[in-house]
């Protein structure tokens, strides 16, 4: 098995650090009527929704996330059922914490949650979605496409790029996930899954760079 390049390497720094940019949304937060953390392999997002969840920035989290091939050998029970395993040890009250462990996709993690939560009789009008850095922009976009009425923010844990790396330890894989989530914010537009976005030219650079230096595996 080829070993794990935990280092970003120089000659990709340039062009995986103006990605990391374009996604951050840099959303200034506010108390929101639910936190939804996205599952995925980043059990940082449960994590951090914890901690929004003890500042008060909102009275009620939903876990949303069955399984990925990139997830199912970590979290074996589903990625919602696992965040909400940590959310408990982090403090976080069982009766906080709703469960969505159906969703596959982006698309399906918001279409199925607001569906859990009219079933309980949960009104909302503003959200705060937590995710993976770079999913923040695919998923405002998806949310703003099948919640459009929601006032929606979007947060992570404020890690630079190389503390990221080192909490994934796999620069390679960030890399890979950074590009295909690049391709998919005009893609999904495409096809209907999410609202349009602007895509710089110096984004657009940049993911041309990285796909031509093999970063493929995430892409459509």
């Amino acid at each position: 098995m080829p070993e794990r390049v935990t280092v970003l390497p120089d000659d990709l720094r340039a062009d995986v650090e103006t990605l990391w940019r374009y996604h951050d949304l840099r959303h200034e937060l506010r108390v929101s009527d639910v936190g939804i953390g996205l599952g995925s392999h980043d059990l940082g997002v449960a994590t951090h929704t914890a901690e929004l969840f003890r500042d008060g920035r909102f009275p009620r989290i939903v876990f949303t996330g069955a399984n990925a091939p990139t997830t199912v050998e970590r979290f074996p029970r589903g990625e919602a059922v696992h965040y909400r395993e940590h959310a408990l040890q982090l403090g976080v009250p069982g009766d906080a914490i709703l469960l969505e462990p159906e969703a596959r996709n982006t698309g399906e993690n918001i279409t199925f949650t607001r569906r859990l939560l009219a079933e309980n009789g949960i009104a909302v009008e503003t959200v705060t979605l937590v995710s993976k850095p770079y999913q923040q922009r695919r998923a405002y976009a998806t949310c703003k496409k099948l919640w459009p009425e929601v006032d929606v923010r979007c947060a992570s844990r404020p890690l630079p790029l190389d503390d990221y790396i080192d909490t994934i330890g796999d620069a390679d894989r960030v890399v890979t996930m950074l590009v295909g989530d690049t391709q998919r914010i005009t893609e999904y537009a495409k096809r209907g899954f999410a609202v349009p976005q602007d895509v710089l030219e110096s984004v657009q650079d940049s993911y041309r760079r990285l796909v031509a230096a093999g970063y493929t595996r995430r892409l459509i």
